[in-house]
């Protein structure tokens, strides 16, 4: 009997799913904007004198701990769990490696804290009862990001929507409710880890509802450890390549061009660093765990790419070119009125993001493949490629030679994905 042949969706119906997708995971990236808003108003209104400052270096804290788990662990479960049935035996397999990485990610992340609480919790004046409850905190906070991840890879967006507005609104009402009865701002800030943490109980319900949380049984897939390895060593790649190389730069232009002039170049980095969590939000809620459905159907999945491109091409460039075309409006309006100076620099950055972003969805082929060292090595090489570029350009065109860097470099990492994927993307 010949096997029956599967046609592929029509393409209005992969730009459907994917919008309707993107609908309701854009609720969630709202929420999670405007609760970072009122946070921050909330510590800068009522935290005293360094009450953002501490709000930043408690988030950095929170970071140091979790970026390995979300964006290693968390990634990886994804692109296994999502082509399974919830409950078969290789998805129980996976998911217990998730489980056991997670679990070693917050023993090792509290070794470090115990070990060295003097460099990462003094600023607090924190004690041997702070630190506990942080701890404790950071696990809940980690096991709310596990299985949201479970949520997200069996395409449960309503649940995951929901469950992030509610994340969103206990964090500033925790910290709100501390500050008004005349709480220390740490303690205020512990509160807001905790009321987030707290969030694992009903994202547990509702997955365990899913069927999505079954019973582990038998040890440990030694494969499976290895497998989700594999996406601890791109999420190194990127704190190594891209948040240091970040850093670097902030510190090489303050160096060659003052603190004033650099906050130019920095309020052109925030604006652009808005809009990049959104995109970035919305790919991995929505693409991403649609790209690693379709693992095992070439076709589908070169279709599915083609849509996404051809949609978010044309319709970023009108979203940053609108950007540009208010730029003496919004930057005042965002900052302050100085930084309507920093005008100049913000084509080449929007162009830098326009090719930063539709770079971003090639390279989720990567993850979605889990092409561990290939990702590795075009992190690598993009970052030798933008120093190289920064000794060219900054000499010649002063500060807009930052930007200008970042658009060659994204142009050119854009060029060879497109190069590089064009089997995946032509698959017919």
């Amino acid at each position: 009997m010949p096997t029956p042949v599967i046609q592929p969706e029509p393409r209005a119906a992969v730009l459907g799913r994917f919008l309707r997708g993107s609908a309701g995971s854009a609720v969630a990236v709202g929420a999670r904007t405007g609760g970072a808003l009122l946070l921050n108003k909330l510590l800068a209104v009522y935290g005293g004198a360094g009450g953002l400052t501490l709000l930043a270096h408690f988030q950095n804290l929170m970071a140091l701990f979790t970026t390995l788990p979300n964006d290693g662990v968390h990634v990886g479960a994804v692109k296994y769990l999502a082509p399974l049935q919830a409950g078969s035996g290789r998805y129980r397999v996976w998911l217990g490696a998730g489980l056991v990485l997670n679990g070693g990610a917050v023993l090792v992340g509290a070794a470090l804290l115990l070990l060295l609480p003097g460099p990462l919790v003094s600023v607090f004046g924190a004690g041997e009862g702070w630190v506990g409850l942080f701890l404790l905190g950071l696990l809940l906070l980690v096991g709310h990001a596990f299985v949201v991840t479970v949520l997200l890879a069996a395409g449960r967006l309503r649940a995951y929507v929901g469950l992030t507005v509610l994340l969103s609104a206990l964090g500033p009402a925790a910290v709100g409710t501390v500050l008004y009865l005349g709480g220390s701002v740490a303690t205020a800030l512990l509160a807001y880890l905790l009321a987030q943490g707290l969030t694992l109980l009903p994202a547990a319900g509702v997955a365990a509802r899913a069927g999505l949380l079954p019973a582990l049984r038998g040890p440990v897939s030694g494969v499976a450890l290895r497998g989700l390895g594999r996406f601890l060593l791109m999420a190194l790649s990127v704190l190594v390549f891209s948040k240091a190389v970040d850093f670097s730069l902030r510190e090489l232009l303050i160096r060659q061009f003052g603190l004033a002039a650099t906050d130019l170049w920095q309020a052109v980095a925030k604006l652009s660093d808005n809009y990049t969590m959104v995109f970035s939000a919305l790919m991995s809620s929505v693409y991403y765990p649609r790209l690693a459905a379709l693992s095992g159907r070439p076709r589908e999945r070169a279709r599915f790419v083609r849509a996404v491109l051809a949609l978010l091409a044309p319709v970023l460039a009108a979203g940053l070119g609108l950007l540009w075309l208010l730029r003496g409006w919004l930057l005042p309006l965002l900052f302050e009125p100085r930084f309507a100076a920093a005008g100049f620099l913000l084509a080449p950055q929007l162009l830098a993001d326009w090719l930063k972003l539709l770079t971003w969805i090639l390279l989720f082929l990567l993850t979605a493949q889990a092409r561990v060292g290939r990702y590795v090595l075009v992190q690598g090489a993009s970052a030798v490629v933008l120093g190289g570029l920064l000794v060219l350009l900054l000499p010649h065109y002063g500060l807009l030679g930052a930007p200008l860097a970042q658009a060659v470099r994204y142009g050119l990492l854009l060029g060879w994905c497109l190069w590089y994927f064009r089997q995946d993307i032509r698959a017919l």
